[in-house]
């Protein structure tokens, strides 16, 4: 009998569990040592040493009670394939573009099981995350291969020629630059590895569950966090995106009194793609569904000519074609107070240097974590003093280098897959 490969059911686990106990009652008789009911429990079952501990610190920790797998959550289920492995994954599709070296989802399949073995996810599994993430299967100047999708090159290139053009000749900035960005921490944010004893199980018995968490909105320049610029609120909701607890009028309102009136004169102020970030100015654009009356006044209006033969569908597609683009709320207001905006191409968190403070606020949560939402609270200072100035100092200069190489192996990319970027 082998489990090797096999998803474990309640009663395997029991099985391992039932197994083990025997062997140790035999290891006890012969006085063999501690190891060797685990080096038997695993052979015999054909499955890894480090599973059998795992069963057995999670039987010992329950109380000589194997729990039931837990029901899954309601709502929308989360993605297998965690968001954190896009950079690397993005990292790796690329330079074997840039090798002009054939790349498939098996291949990244491969890559990411010689990071962790965690990390071992279906082939279909890995082709939605990959679809999700702006990758595409497709024909180049050479061969098939898994690239990034044209629309996903572009706003990159859109994006890196702006942040360029704000760049003097010995590598500062003409124009100071602003990050901002949203995120959250549960009140049972904690590490999830200690020491324990093999035989005894983990003996911190961490709450069940995620509990109330804190939402968190901040900005940061090159010399640190943005004076008087933090916004801390407690969620509403205990589960589900932490977007879904920001909306355009919490966001405007803490970026028009919090956020302009503590950054420098004539900034950059540059964030995501999130929905309330571009949230867009009402405008008399026609609708699919309005009436052929409608759709030839707003040609009219436009001075596009238009053909009186023309069917209703025709109307509107002559109407998309000069469709004006979106001006966002949020941009006007950055314009009014002598600011402009720039937004992140879609999927580069590695772009925004504070998302990599926020990795640095949590780890420090993370150690010194009592379970508390008071405790959460209070530890937010001291969490936000770990980054300094020269962090941010650093952060941005590693992304300007990050910058750097996105540009130039865009454009040796582009010779052998054929995509126009210029």
């Amino acid at each position: 009998m082998t489990f090797q490969g096999k998803e474990f059911t309640q009663g395997m686990k029991q099985l391992v569990v039932n197994l083990k106990q025997r062997y140790d009652i035999e290891r006890r008789q012969k006085n063999f040592k501690a190891a060797w009911a685990i080096e038997q429990t695993a052979k015999g079952l054909g499955i890894g040493e480090a599973t059998v501990r795992r069963i057995m610190a999670e039987y010992n920790k329950n109380k000589q009670f194997i729990p039931q797998d837990r029901p899954k959550s309601r709502g929308r289920p989360e993605h297998i394939v965690p968001k954190e492995l896009q950079t690397d994954v993005r990292r790796y599709i690329r330079s074997q573009n840039l090798r002009g070296q054939h790349v498939s989802v098996e291949l990244v399949r491969e890559h990411l099981y010689s990071i962790s073995p965690e990390y071992s996810f279906p082939a279909t599994t890995l082709w939605r995350a990959l679809s999700r993430w702006g990758f595409t299967y497709g024909t180049g100047k050479r061969r098939s291969a898994l690239k990034e999708r044209d629309y996903v090159i572009l706003a990159r290139r859109r994006y890196l020629r702006q942040k360029r053009l704000n760049r003097k000749p010995d590598g500062t900035f003409i124009r100071p630059e602003v990050y901002l960005d949203e995120t959250f921490i549960n009140k049972n944010h904690s590490n999830q590895f200690t020491w324990y004893f093999d035989e005894d199980g983990p003996e911190v018995n961490k709450p069940s569950g995620k509990g109330e968490r804190l939402i968190i909105v901040n900005a940061i320049t090159i010399d640190g966090w943005v004076n008087n610029a933090g916004l801390i609120f407690e969620a509403t909701k205990k589960t589900g995106d932490y977007h879904g607890q920001m909306d355009w009028d919490n966001f405007s309102r803490w970026f028009a009194e919090q956020l302009l009136p503590n950054i420098p004169e004539n900034s950059i102020i540059i964030m995501d793609n999130a929905s309330y970030h571009n949230a867009s100015e009402e405008t008399s654009f026609p609708k699919s569904n309005s009436t052929k009356e409608t759709l030839r006044k707003w040609l009219d209006d436009k001075a596009i000519p238009w053909g009186q033969d023309l069917l209703k569908a025709e109307l509107y597609a002559l109407c998309k074609s000069g469709e004006p683009k979106p001006e966002y709320k949020i941009d006007k207001i950055a314009e009014a107070a002598g600011h402009s905006v720039l937004r992140t191409p879609q999927y580069h968190p590695e772009l925004q240097p504070i998302e990599m403070c926020w990795g640095i606020v949590k780890n420090y949560m993370a150690k010194h974590c009592d379970f508390t939402l008071r405790k959460l609270r209070n530890n937010l200072p001291l969490a936000f003093s770990q980054v300094t100035s020269e962090t941010c100092r650093k952060l941005i200069a590693k992304i300007v280098t990050e910058e750097d190489r996105y540009w130039d192996e865009d454009g040796k990319i582009d010779e052998n897959q054929g995509v126009d970027i210029n």
